[in-house]
């Protein structure tokens, strides 16, 4: 026997989002203010309705956990953690509904990590006839992290394993990913949005989307970061910033982009705002280099040349926890 409970339902705790979407009989993620969605590109609004990084948490004695959802043709899958620990995943593409069952008795900490990639709608939940149900709030240092589909990780194995997953589990940090494929292109409305979400580490990764759609030349790449930075340092002046240059992409280190860019020098670029950012009194913005994190020694995992498979991001994930997270963000004691 089980109970069904609605998707609004205020039990059930949304996080990694920015807005919760209530419509009749359901309740959308956004990774972005969905009432704003004027002010945003189409096509960024389309990757930001894809709960990439987004959990769905609740303490519950529930032995059963089933997800009634709008079914997606094309859509990754759903991961569930019992009191921080993975226990198991399942497909979503085309389903109505997903089931975990045979978890622990105990009153536990669920959390049920979303889709990479499709629209996730939820319209019930269903737990254990006479299970407890109660709501979950994550005082864990808040990580925001902004880039492209190599953020997003639409190729990563499940939602736990994608490289920000990862990292954010293994530092203890409450993760807000605003990877968006193909969309990271240094948008002053998404500046906006990260520097009004509670933080307590940033990191940015720049660079791919922007030598593809040649969306920034040599002329106004450099300003673009800095003055990205710059907003987001309205309110958070002193929170640990890391800016990230790209990963490799063996066809376009040396290769001119329409607009003359090749990676090799977007990395410079990089390296030379945060140069610049210091050099004006920022103390605590941090250059790291894509190729420390992903380089060439790798790239036999970038099945197209640019996106890592499953296991290149979780490679990624191992080493942006220890050569960045771990290197660069000291939590501040907790009273």
């Amino acid at each position: 026997m089980t109970m069904l409970i609605a998707a609004d339902d205020e039990r059930l705790s949304w996080h990694g989002v920015v807005s919760v979407e209530r419509g009749e009989g359901w309740v959308m993620p956004w990774r972005l203010p969905h009432d704003r969605r004027r002010l945003f590109a189409a096509e960024l609004l389309e990757r930001a309705g894809m709960p990439s990084g987004a959990r769905l948490a609740f303490r519950t004695t529930s032995t059963t956990v089933v997800g009634h959802v709008e079914p997606v043709a094309e859509m990754s899958r759903v991961d569930i953690c019992c009191d921080g620990e993975y226990v198991a995943s399942a497909p979503l593409d085309g389903q109505e509904k997903f089931r975990f069952s045979g978890l622990p008795p105990r009153e536990k900490l669920v959390e049920v990590w979303l889709p990479m990639f499709g629209r996730f709608r939820l319209k019930a939940l269903e737990v254990s006839d006479g299970a407890s149900l109660a709501p979950f709030e994550d005082d864990r240092p808040r990580w925001v992290t902004y880039g492209s589909s190599i953020t997003q990780c639409r190729g990563a194995a499940s939602p736990t394993r994608t490289w920000p997953a990862i990292a954010a589990r293994g530092a203890g940090l409450n993760l807000t990913s605003m990877g968006f494929g193909g969309q990271c292109h240094l948008d002053p409305m998404v500046a906006r949005v990260i520097r009004d979400l509670p933080a307590d580490f940033i990191s940015l990764c720049v660079g791919i989307n922007i030598y593809g759609a040649a969306s920034l030349s040599p002329r106004s790449f450099r300003p673009a970061i800095i003055g990205f930075v710059q907003t987001i340092r309205d309110r958070h002046p002193s929170v640990p910033l890391v800016l990230m240059s790209p990963i490799v992409s063996p066809p376009r280190e040396d290769a001119p982009n329409p607009v003359g860019f090749t990676l090799k020098a977007m990395r410079d670029e990089v390296a030379m705002a945060v140069e610049d950012l210091r050099a004006s009194g920022d103390a605590n913005v941090h250059y790291v280099n894509g190729l420390d994190i992903l380089g060439p020694d790798h790239a036999h995992l970038l099945p197209d040349d640019v996106h890592p498979n499953a296991e290149g991001y979780e490679l990624m994930g191992r080493n942006f926890l220890e050569k960045v997270v771990r290197r660069f963000f000291v939590p501040e004691p907790r009273a």
